[in-house]
């Protein structure tokens, strides 16, 4: 019944027809590769107008950055992740003409993002200082790897460098071990999460005062900031956090088990879960540990997670999993990206998905955040450098074909070049795709 009631209210099918929460808010995202971009992209699947500015036929470097050189009509998957429902703009920030170009378009958003060194965009005449006189009200988001002032804010960072400064690398992986970092660009998406909530967080204060602010992000901060318990603990033991491979320090049972044909994560934190555990396993004497902080001793931890281990190691992946189901405790295999993306439930759901795109076809995706009433939605994939120039310089900025026939033999505006990655698909017919 609950199932029903929520499957309606937030059916994939439908999100086209519901409003957009980010509605009317305009940014113009000066930001590159992933740290920032990213940040634009969340605030442009709910509904926030998205002017992605590039350097005319070079780009964003993220468009030539792709897994084995693979592309998909000319699109980079790579770029294409964080530039989802953006208009596509070419200018050279570094001429005269091109700052004054930024200047009219800042008159007209709300929000500017860039993720430059500390100190470029000041230097270039684009910075908070110097746009917060022209349009006072403007919400300016910093993105950087150390913050905008302290003695490593001017340090190159890439999301490896961010884990490895804040702590992160430290404790991921196993003891005796070299230390791990993630598979994935969790910092940068993270961050960008952590950005885009601040702007939409400044969007309301600038609602009930009229003000505007400087936002100042720092990528190897976001790591410290989610690496949960570990600040309190230092600051109250004085001792540091280790490694602990798979296992968890904080609940036990928690780690990932071998079975007989592959492997499982299997977690026992409630005291429900663990006697759920227990019977499944049949062993009444370990229901003696019920309590979670009891289990938390060293020896109880040791002697609990040898009896999973080897309990787990005489059943099969799926024998283990419908155990869980039945008595309650947490568990799953360990899924490839490929087994996720042919999963029944997330594809029922449509997390990963089938996309038409008008520009380039059929496109994977994955689907934005679910809300009943202002789900997010991707509505177009990423375009061409300066795909959307005329769209926006005529429609938003009233520019004439004259003015911008003479900013483009000047390079203060262009398009791409001949490179993949940074042009259309080699069939494109010239029309299909553009809003103007």
């Amino acid at each position: 019944m609950g199932k029903e009631f929520y499957r309606k209210i937030l059916d994939p099918e439908k999100i086209f027809e519901k409003p957009e929460a980010l509605e009317n808010v305009r940014v113009l995202d000066l930001s590159n590769v992933v740290l920032g971009p990213a940040a634009g992209d969340f605030l442009a699947e709910f509904g926030a107008e998205v002017i992605k500015v590039e350097l005319p036929f070079i780009g964003d470097v993220m468009r030539y950055v792709t897994p084995r050189f693979f592309l998909y009509n000319n699109l980079s998957p790579g770029f294409e992740e964080q530039n989802h429902n953006k208009y596509h703009i070419a200018i050279d920030l570094r001429k005269p003409e091109g700052k004054e170009l930024i200047y009219r378009l800042v008159k007209k958003c709300d929000v500017v993002i860039e993720n430059f060194r500390p100190g470029t965009t000041d230097k270039w005449g684009i910075g908070y200082r110097q746009l917060s006189r022209i349009k006072p009200d403007i919400i300016y988001l910093a993105l950087s790897g150390f913050g905008q002032w302290g003695r490593n804010a001017l340090r190159v960072s890439y999301d490896a460098v961010a884990q490895a400064e804040s702590g992160l690398m430290y404790i991921t992986g196993f003891p005796e071990r070299d230390p791990i970092k993630c598979g994935v660009w969790i910092l940068d998406f993270s961050t960008s999460i952590t950005g885009a909530i601040a702007v939409v967080a400044a969007l309301f204060y600038r609602r009930r005062t009229g003000r505007g602010q400087f936002i100042d992000v720092s990528q190897v901060e976001t790591a410290i900031r989610w690496m949960d318990w570990t600040w309190v603990y230092i600051g109250l033991t004085g001792k540091d956090r280790d490694k602990c491979g798979n296992r968890d320090f904080a609940i036990v049972p928690s780690n990932v088990y071998k079975c007989k044909d592959g492997f499982i994560a299997l977690a026992a934190f409630t005291e429900d879960e663990f006697k759920g555990l227990c019977d499944a396993m049949g062993r009444e004497d370990l229901k003696d540990y019920t309590d979670p902080i009891e289990r938390l001793k060293l020896d109880n931890a040791e002697l609990i997670d040898k009896a999973v281990a080897e309990w787990v190691s005489k059943l099969n992946v799926k024998e283990v999993e419908e155990l869980s189901k039945h008595y309650g405790f947490a568990c799953s295999s360990i899924l490839s990206p490929k087994d996720v993306y042919e999963s029944r439930h997330f594809r029922e759901r449509k997390t990963v998905w089938i996309f038409e795109d008008h520009l380039v076809g059929k496109v994977a995706e994955v689907q934005s955040i679910k809300m009943s009433e202002t789900p997010g939605r991707i509505k177009w994939v990423a375009r061409p450098i300066g795909f959307d120039n005329e769209y926006i310089f005529v429609k938003l900025l009233g520019m004439s074909k004259e003015e911008m026939k003479l900013l483009e033999s000047k390079g203060v505006i262009g398009k791409w070049g001949d490179a993949k990655g940074a042009r259309p698909p080699d069939d494109w017919d010239g029309r299909k795709g553009l809003f103007f």
